[in-house]
């Protein structure tokens, strides 16, 4: 739970940089390549160091999720092609959250794949805007901007090839934030996964005048919602999140899979709720 807190912090440093600077530096790790590779059944990691991506196979086409920066739509790219895969072979594209460093690359890769993009219909005018709601004049939150082509709404499911995935609109960080879920099958056995959207506060206003209406009870509704989602599989939009180094190094022939924890969601939904409270408290009190 530290390491979660520690990384929440991070994120709300950088969000401070964001909200001030229209010349901000990112952390070098966001657009740094690192070797794609299988995490669980037919997902596969394809992002880069600091961002994920999520590639989830079948033999009648494939799901992308998240598209990083835009710098890092080639190197997405290039990760799914090392796999052994093709792009033309990607058919969906979805988004956790309609922020520049996780939806920056999509109009790029699906440009480059023909693929259709789902997205939540909160997240959908930032998407098609390239703009971070609250801060629309701030260019340096800027990203190119995509066409949704079909919006999805609370529980509503997407597939290609027997890979059912459900929407699970946990808003706050966004307004459309959406934590996708899908069961996964793996030596046998099905596991419960949930790519999580993210609820760190990191640039959010949340008073006086908040980054949109109705964000604290936004964020309150995730909470309390979190708890009652089960998951076996935590994927998180930041790798550091989920401690993917040290899991990574853990797979190997004969051992269990180390991304198989059921109480990892619970563990970084509490960390992350206390965090908001704090953060919240900070911003009331500023006021």
């Amino acid at each position: 739970m530290r390491r979660f807190q520690k990384i929440a912090l991070t994120l709300a440093a950088v969000g401070g940089l964001l909200a001030t600077s229209a010349s901000a530096q990112w952390p070098a790790t966001w657009t740094k390549p690192t070797q794609p590779f299988q995490v669980i059944g037919n997902i596969y990691f394809v992002g880069t160091e600091g961002l994920s991506a999520w590639l989830i196979t079948s033999p009648k086409g494939h799901i992308l999720i998240d598209g990083g920066m835009l710098e890092n739509a080639p190197l997405i790219e290039a990760n799914i092609k090392s796999l052994g895969f093709k792009l033309s072979d990607v058919d969906l594209l979805l988004n956790s959250h309609a922020h520049f460093d996780h939806a920056g690359g999509l109009a790029q890769l699906k440009k480059d794949t023909g693929a259709i993009l789902i997205a939540s219909v909160g997240d959908k005018w930032a998407l098609e805007n390239g703009k971070y709601p609250g801060f629309e004049t701030n260019a340096a939150l800027n990203f190119p901007p995509v066409k949704v082509d079909q919006t999805v709404p609370d529980g509503g499911t997407v597939g290609i090839g027997g890979n059912i995935l459900t929407a699970n609109i946990t808003p706050g960080h966004t307004k459309g934030c959406t934590s996708w879920t899908t069961t996964v099958k793996d030596g046998g056995k099905a596991y419960k996964v949930i790519f999580f959207c993210s609820a760190t506060v990191a640039a959010n206003r949340l008073a006086p005048e908040p980054q949109y209406p109705g964000i604290v009870a936004d964020y309150q509704k995730t909470f309390a919602r979190l708890p009652k989602m089960k998951a076996d599989v935590f994927l998180a939009p930041h790798p550091e999140q989920m401690g993917i180094a040290a899991k990574k190094a853990a797979i190997g022939p004969g051992k269990p899979n180390p991304f198989v924890d059921p109480g990892e969601l619970g563990r970084n939904a509490a960390a992350l709720e206390a965090d908001f409270n704090t953060q919240l408290a900070k911003q009331q009190a500023a006021k």
